[in-house]
């Protein structure tokens, strides 16, 4: 696979220099625009609702990170590439605190959006910032799902990369970015989120 796991270094993508940060989100300076995918929010009451008890507290970590990467970079827009909520109810069942926080965030920048994903092909209510299937900025192009045919300045997330690395000595398994120069997988930006082997056909067949 000639695909590179970015670990802490700039990436040139169609000649934007993206930072990947280390709560998982991706930072593109030069606009002041923050990227994360795929937060699952309330994934934990959506498994305590089938029977699966889950400690209820994935929202409020996965809040924390990007309240705490907002306050660092302080960015002007913020796009969430789709599967923000994890099921077409998880907005119903977010508790007060953590709406109000969303809500801070949102109002906290001049432009939030909503790109649609797979777990939540409806808008949110109520919450403000605009909806999209999909946005071009520059010379990328921010979707939930990469497509199937080579897509020059495609950021995406939906497939949850995730590596395995040796160090020292010991074999550590972390998300991960992926990308080739041409177009970038993110890593799930959700607490409960799971993480895709790079080299499992479905990511690797897309480099």
């Amino acid at each position: 696979m000639n695909a590179t796991v970015a670990i802490a270094r700039d990436i040139d993508l169609a000649g934007a220099r993206l930072t990947p940060d280390p709560s998982g989100a991706l930072w593109w300076g030069e606009e002041r625009l923050l990227i994360a995918a795929d937060l699952h929010l309330e994934k934990g009451s959506a498994y305590a609702a089938r029977g699966q008890m889950l400690p209820p507290y994935d929202t409020h970590a996965t809040l924390t990170r990007l309240e705490d990467a907002c306050a660092r970079l302080k960015p002007r827009e913020v796009v969430l590439l789709g599967d923000t909520f994890h099921d077409r109810k998880a907005e119903e069942r977010l508790a007060g605190d953590a709406r109000m926080r969303l809500t801070r965030l949102i109002d906290a920048v001049e432009n939030w959006t909503w790109i649609l994903g797979n777990h939540d092909p409806a808008p949110p209510q109520g919450l403000g910032g605009r909806v999209a299937e999909e946005i071009y900025l520059g010379p990328l192009v921010l979707r939930h799902e990469p497509q199937a045919r080579p897509s020059a300045g495609e950021i995406a997330g939906h497939l949850h990369p995730a590596a395995r690395v040796s160090v020292r000595g010991r074999s550590i398994r972390r998300r991960c970015f992926v990308t080739d120069g041409e177009r970038l997988v993110m890593p799930a930006f959700g607490a409960y989120a799971g993480g895709l082997d790079v080299f499992d056909p479905a990511l690797r067949n897309l480099f």
